[in-house]
């Protein structure tokens, strides 16, 4: 594994590429201390990894990234931050951002996320190997029919364990009008405004008390999400759909306060908040990737 350090602090860049280096985890091409004198070495030297720094002067972290992947660039990203709010967590996750690296460094954490970055590397390389062997195969290979955004999200609301529940014929018609009727590129629209249309798309007779019912349906079905992704963190952190599903569609601090909470079998749970706009807005991205 190759990989590229861009940190404003000189003693995280040595401190992670001595990581590295002692740990026989890769080979470090190259450093930067910050995100605009990266840009140029890592479209040269084109690294499997790049290790970037969130706070950093002039570029920080993620517009690094937005200007490396418009430049196109395909390599992977890990996050390295002391700072730690739902907000930034979402916003890189969105983006791409598969880990985080907490500051203060420790070396027991960095060679764990390092080392299973390296193993989602060998079996990305290995599924492409594959892709390209059945494409050789040429007319013995059978057309893919294209899954329809119905497809794909029932498909997601089923790993998360509410397909089936009230609001989930909500969750597919929002989706679908915001692909068939939204520019990708433009702002998501407000969550009234997605009410609204659903509400005018489903004839309601009463589109502001729909609208309200709509909000309610919504908030009850992804908190049976949640509910659903921390039984399974509490049974095990690793687990690929809590890992994929957790951080993303939902604030990470909320999961894990149900997830303490199922692991103590406490009989008066706290109260969790609902972020129905960030579970919208994930969702109607990675559709959106599947859909192209």
């Amino acid at each position: 594994m190759r990989y590229y350090i861009v940190d404003d602090d000189s003693a995280s860049r040595l401190m992670l590429k001595k990581i590295i280096t002692e740990g026989e985890l890769g080979l470090v091409v190259g450093e930067a201390e910050n995100g605009v004198e990266s840009i140029s070495p890592i479209l040269t030297t084109e690294p499997d990894v790049v290790l970037i720094d969130f706070l950093m002067p002039e570029l920080d972290g993620l517009e690094t990234i937005d200007q490396l992947k418009s430049k196109g660039f395909e390599g992977q990203f890990i996050m390295i931050s002391q700072v730690v709010n739902k907000e930034m967590v979402g916003e890189a996750y969105i983006k791409g951002i598969e880990f985080f690296i907490h500051k203060p460094i420790n070396r027991v954490e960095v060679q764990s996320i390092l080392t299973k970055t390296a193993q989602q590397f060998r079996l990305k390389d290995s599924l492409l190997a594959i892709k390209d062997s059945l494409s050789n195969i040429g007319s013995l290979k059978p057309v893919q029919k294209k899954q329809s955004v119905r497809e794909i999200v029932s498909s997601k609301l089923s790993d998360m364990g509410i397909v089936g529940e009230v609001g989930c014929n909500d969750l597919i018609s929002i989706v679908e009008i915001l692909i068939h009727h939204s520019n990708p590129l433009s702002k998501f629209p407000p969550l009234k405004d997605i009410y609204e249309s659903l509400a005018m798309k489903q004839d309601a007779g009463d589109i502001k008390k729909e609208m309200k019912a709509i909000e309610q349906r919504l908030r009850r079905t992804i908190l049976l999400a949640m509910q659903h992704m921390a039984t399974i963190g509490a049974i095990d952190y690793t687990n690929p759909e809590f890992e994929h599903y957790a951080p993303r569609y939902f604030d990470f601090q909320e999961i894990r306060k149900l997830t303490i909470e199922i692991g103590e079998n406490r009989v008066n749970p706290s109260k969790i908040k609902v972020n129905i706009k960030k579970f919208l807005q994930v969702l109607y991205l990675e559709v959106l990737e599947n859909y192209k």
